[in-house]
């Protein structure tokens, strides 16, 4: 097809193809099959008005079929009315084909008019040209028409057959209207075959002329004996046992999963990209949270807020939070360049009232970030920047210390020197009984953070947040198990048993905000994040999710615990206590703290080893300042002993 703009001439064309492609026919091939239908259409002509009008032979009839299919021929090449993929034939491949007959016909013409008028031969019948035009240029128009028409109906019929066929869940008024927003658009890679329900008195009825299969006939029968090969519920209208139960048995069956919006929150024209497969976030067994707007409406409103690690995967969330709140200012700050323009992007598109400013700096750089205090009076700092992936910080411990200490006491001592309100710091559940560098680093960022509260002379609450895993964060277990297996696998697990907390990014994030608002300063928030779960699971129903099978098309293996990992995190040290709080879903933790004077002296000390990159100094040191940190699967085992 000729897919040039309207500024380029409709001679233009790409005359080169590899002869050996199968996906369409070669150009030469088309313009044989042209010169084919040139000579037919010629033929056609010639014979119709002999057998009316006996026409004269001053020229020989193959010298004068010669003379008209080169011609055309000259024009076809000029045109190149061969160029396009005739199944993709467009109106810009139909004026070629018109212009280069009609400019052969006038040239035949004026060809036979010169003859004429030099030495009175008149060496064809101008009606011969004439019909001759008219049957090629229609012959030429229907064979691509016919071969685009072709193409299209193959595809259709291919596409049927290839939709996938669903049951909906549910016989409400919303599942209904997803049914029947499906069997309204041919095309969507759906076919709807009925609907799936518990209810018994629904067995010989039918909705929307489909049929409805009951739970026990599910249990019962094959995906292949029921013609299936997924079922497309609605979350929101299931409870959190019955959508367990209707997903275990659907997994069971190795029957796909989907999900749609109730149909209020889509328009049909927008069906298919509302349609997807159920995800394993969707099936966390968490309540929804509650969270008091006023108070964090009040702590943001008209506000200049901090945000560092601005662009990572819970900084760029705190940010979209933020800005809801209609802060005067939010400055998000982070190191890499590329995600902090990503985020940049997404804001000015989806919050333009609100004011933004990105900076690029290093929070280890004091020189870099003080003008920035200065500048922008802050009101809230969230501190999510740091080094979070367990081996790589156990390879880098001196990274470590530039980063989550020394970066983490440059903006707490910066928030106090300049008076900022609150200071809420991300911390981690590996700060907790910590067996590698990542923990203990985070673990001594909180000490010295807590140790300000009490300084003489503050007046900024100094709060720091603890949780567990977040789903879907940069690195996290969740989008690493989604990309092996969309690649076909294996999924790699480091430990059969290994377990871990998991809460969504926005439910992560809300709590942050309400931690925000709470207190006195100085406390270490802990998050509810549930029930533990095992790796090994959710790796087995993150497979099944996909439609694939465990073993058969996406194989599991072990690689053995990472350096510094451990099979349980922890929320809570052995010798804390936790208090509550109105928020049901956050605690205090009631950590052993260290005094100002103490925890600067340390920390000095492993700052210095880190810039002297002395492993072994650096983890020697950390183990004093947080002695329970013993590690684990690690180099830095022998220090323990």
């Amino acid at each position: 097809m000729f897919l040039g703009t309207k500024d380029e001439k409709i001679t233009d064309g790409d005359n080169y193809l590899k002869i050996s492609s199968l996906r369409y026919l070669p150009r030469w091939m088309v313009l044989l099959i042209d010169i084919v239908i040139l000579l037919f259409s010629l033929s056609i002509s010639y014979f119709t008005l002999d057998s009316l009008v006996h026409l004269p032979n001053l020229l020989p009839v193959a010298a004068k079929f010669l003379l008209i299919i080169g011609v055309n021929i000259i024009f076809m090449f000029f045109f190149k009315t061969y160029s396009g993929i005739i199944r993709h034939s467009s109106f810009i491949d139909l004026q070629k084909i018109f212009w280069s007959s009609f400019i052969s016909v006038v040239v035949l013409l004026s060809i036979k008019y010169t003859i004429l008028l030099t030495i009175g031969i008149k060496i064809f019948f101008t009606p011969l040209i004439l019909l001759y035009f008219v049957i090629s240029f229609t012959t030429l128009l229907v064979f691509r028409i016919a071969v685009k028409q072709s193409f299209h109906f193959i595809k259709q019929l291919k596409r049927s057959t290839e939709k996938k066929r669903l049951l909906v869940l549910g016989i409400s008024n919303h599942s209904v209207a997803i049914a029947g927003a499906i069997l309204d658009n041919d095309k969507l890679p759906y076919e709807m075959e009925g609907f799936l329900t518990k209810r018994n008195d629904s067995k010989h009825a039918k909705l929307l002329g489909k049929r409805i299969i009951t739970q026990d006939v599910l249990i019962k029968k094959t995906k292949q004996q029921l013609g299936i090969e997924g079922v497309l519920l609605i979350r929101e209208l299931l409870e959190k046992d019955e959508l367990q139960e209707w997903v275990n048995i659907l997994l069971e069956k190795d029957i796909e999963i989907f999900q749609a919006p109730i149909v209020e929150e889509f328009s049909n024209k927008r069906i298919e990209a509302n349609i997807r497969n159920l995800q394993i976030e969707d099936l966390l067994d968490r309540k929804p949270i509650k969270i008091q707007n006023g108070e964090i409406m009040k702590r943001h409103f008209e506000k200049a807020i901090l945000v560092t690690g601005g662009a990572g995967s819970i900084g760029s969330e705190i940010v979209r939070q933020v800005a809801q709140f209609k802060p005067s200012l939010i400055v998000v700050l982070d190191q890499a360049e590329t995600p902090l323009y990503e985020i940049e992007i997404e804001m000015n598109e989806k919050f333009p009232d609100v004011n933004f400013k990105y900076i690029l700096a290093d929070i280890s750089n004091n020189l870099r970030l003080e003008p920035i205090f200065e500048k922008y009076k802050f009101s809230m700092v969230y501190h999510a920047a740091a080094y979070k992936h367990v081996p790589m910080v156990e390879h880098n411990p001196h990274e470590a210390i530039l980063v989550n200490v020394l970066g983490s006491k440059n903006l707490a001592l910066l928030s106090y020197k300049y008076e900022v309100n609150r200071f809420v710091m991300i911390s981690t559940d590996k700060a907790v009984n910590p067996t590698n560098v990542m923990g203990a680093s985070k673990r001594v960022a909180e000490l010295f953070v807590q140790s300000l509260q009490n300084l003489q002379g503050n007046k900024t609450k100094f709060i720091t947040t603890r949780f567990g895993n977040v789903l879907g964060s940069n690195g996290s277990v969740i989008p690493h198990f989604k990309k092996q297996i969309e690649s076909g696998g294996p999924v790699t697990i480091t430990h059969p048993e290994i377990v871990r907390f998991f809460m969504t990014i926005p439910e992560a994030c809300e709590l942050v905000l309400q931690a925000g608002t709470m207190g006195n300063g100085g406390e270490i928030y802990v998050f509810d994040m549930g029930q533990p779960i095992k790796i090994l699971d959710l790796a087995k129903k993150m497979i099944k999710l996909s439609g694939l099978e465990v073993d058969k098309d996406i194989k599991i293996t072990f690689t053995g615990l990472r350096p510094g990992e451990k099979l349980f995190e922890e929320l809570l040290s052995d010798d804390s206590k936790t208090m509550p709080t109105p928020n049901e879903k956050i605690m205090v933790s009631k950590d052993p703290t260290m005094n100002y004077n103490e925890i600067d002296s340390l920390t000095k000390k492993v700052v210095k080893a880190a810039l002297r990159r002395d492993k072994i100094e650096i983890v020697s040191l950390m183990k004093l300042i947080v002695p329970e940190f013993k590690s684990n699967n690690s180099i830095f085992e022998k220090l323990d002993k």
